[in-house]
């Protein structure tokens, strides 16, 4: 592959060498890069990869792209871009052979809610035989393949790499969840997404590294609607004419708001033999009754994406219904079903919003009581800790308070900041180090129609202490539980 074939939707001037120059490897990690390589530079906030051009040359590169002016290295093809990232993402599509046009693509961006919405579609659209893959942030999914996730969305290069995995086994479609530090970082650039779409927007990841205020973080969500053909957003948003703002797509909308396409009417909780959820009817593009097996209000808007979406690939409203009643989410309000009596489910919960939020919502289900079990990353900011504690003895009718990931710190140091913020409220309160102990303490004390939650955890499937992830998922600590206490399940 000639290098001309890589950049030729890119503006470029050739600092050095030529354009014909042939090429084996596209890298941006200077570690893989071998002879024959071409070497994007990206500049990062911790290492700049321009510092490390001798040692690429060294290991046989044959031409690097760079943003910024260099000491032009002999023999090597040099060519200068306005955005390294940008010429990442482009450069990954053309080395891939776009494999973005060969599946049905769809984008979902926001503040909360994409994860469950992804795993929705995918449900949705499999029953209906159109083949789906995933990314995300729990795990991105190509087939029966799932790769655990580092980033919400990945780095360029491995999205597009995913695609191409996607195309080559049969896949028909692809949902992925698009952050906004994705957007602004180009990692979804380098081609159209069929839908794009917007789920909600509120203050997050603002601060250094990330976004300067809100209003660059609501820009940054708005850039998905530049690069789509169809836009669909929560019509109830207070911040949709934001988001709006330079879209080049065209738009529909979802909501309560009788103004909207797709409108949720007569909406009511379900709560029946352990389990809760949600039903209503859905009124507007389509005209049905819809029953969720996910509690809250937002199970409303998740699901009602959902449907917006899934109208698009004709699914019929049968497979619809089907899909929504069975669809779970590791680690997302995941009720555990153990016995009718009360209900135990296990959710990600890990900062004050969150656990607000989580919490407010089960309320609304009025438990006999809301048992509320969970810790505290340890070197991690302990402001965090304190509003976790006041949180939860403010909401909860009992708090359990255990250990989480303790990383560097003494598991009892973590506990005892919880414990300073749950003095702030009247809740009574336990203290459990033991993680494993905690949870079989609300198992074996949980009353008739308790809701038990065990946050913070959620997808995860380790404990880190010390520096060592040691191998701990609550799904098997409860199975253990209950065959260690065969009574637990009447």
């Amino acid at each position: 592959m000639k290098i001309k074939e890589l950049v030729k939707e890119l503006k470029y001037e050739v600092l050095g060498g030529n354009e014909e120059t042939d090429v084996t490897t596209l890298v941006y990690d200077s570690r893989k890069v071998e002879k024959g390589s071409v070497f994007v530079c990206i500049s990062g906030s911790v290492r700049d990869a321009h510092d490390f051009i001798p040692d690429v040359v060294k290991k046989g590169a044959a031409a690097i792209i760079v943003e910024k002016d260099v000491e032009l290295p002999e023999h090597v093809t040099v060519i200068k871009v306005e955005d390294s990232r940008l010429a990442l993402a482009y450069m990954s599509a053309a080395y891939f052979g776009y494999p973005a046009k060969k599946l049905k693509t769809i984008g979902i961006t926001g503040t909360k809610g994409k994860t469950t919405t992804t795993y929705m579609v995918k449900s949705i659209l499999e029953s209906a035989g159109i083949k789906t893959g995933l990314i995300g942030t729990i795990e991105s999914i190509v087939g029966d393949k799932r790769i655990p996730s580092a980033n919400t969305t990945p780095e360029s290069y491995r999205v597009q790499e995913l695609f191409h995995e996607m195309v080559e086994a049969g896949l028909d479609a692809v949902v992925m969840e698009v952050s906004s530090q994705a957007l602004m970082l180009h990692r979804v650039s380098g081609f159209t997404f069929d839908i794009g779409v917007f789920t909600n927007l509120e203050p997050d990841h603002i601060g250094t590294n990330e976004h300067k205020d809100f209003a660059d973080y609501m820009h940054c969500k708005s850039l998905l609607f530049q690069q789509c053909k169809l836009g669909i957003f929560n019509g109830d948003s207070e911040h949709l004419e934001g988001i709006l703002e330079g879209h080049t797509c065209q738009v529909e909308t979802f909501g309560y708001g009788k103004e909207n396409d797709l409108v949720a009417q007569n909406v009511q909780l379900k709560k029946e033999h352990g389990a809760l959820g949600v039903k209503y009817h859905v009124k507007g593009l389509m005209n049905f009754d819809v029953e969720v097996n996910v509690p809250g209000s937002f199970s409303v808007y998740n699901s009602l994406t959902a449907i917006a979406i899934c109208h698009h690939f004709g699914v019929p409203v049968e497979k619809i219904k089907e899909a929504l009643l069975h669809v779970s989410v590791k680690g997302r309000i995941e009720i555990v079903p153990v016995t009718k009596r009360y209900t135990l489910m296990i959710d990600y919960a890990h900062n004050a919003m969150s656990l607000e939020s989580l919490l407010t919502t089960l309320k609304e289900y009025e438990p006999g009581r809301l048992v509320c079990l969970f810790g505290c990353g340890g070197n991690r900011a302990k402001s965090r800790r304190y509003e976790m504690g006041e949180v939860s003895s403010k909401l909860a009718d009992l708090t359990v308070v255990t250990s989480d990931n303790p990383r560097n710190e003494e598991p009892m140091d973590i506990i005892n900041d919880i414990l300073v913020g749950v003095h702030k409220a009247d809740g009574e309160y336990v203290t459990i180090p033991d993680r494993k102990e905690a949870i079989a303490y609300c198992m074996k004390n949980a009353q008739d129609g308790d809701i038990v939650v065990l946050a913070g955890k959620g997808h995860e499937d380790y404990q880190e202490i010390r520096g060592v992830k040691h191998h701990m998922d609550e799904r098997e600590l409860i199975a253990e539980i209950i065959r260690e206490n065969p009574d637990l399940k009447l």
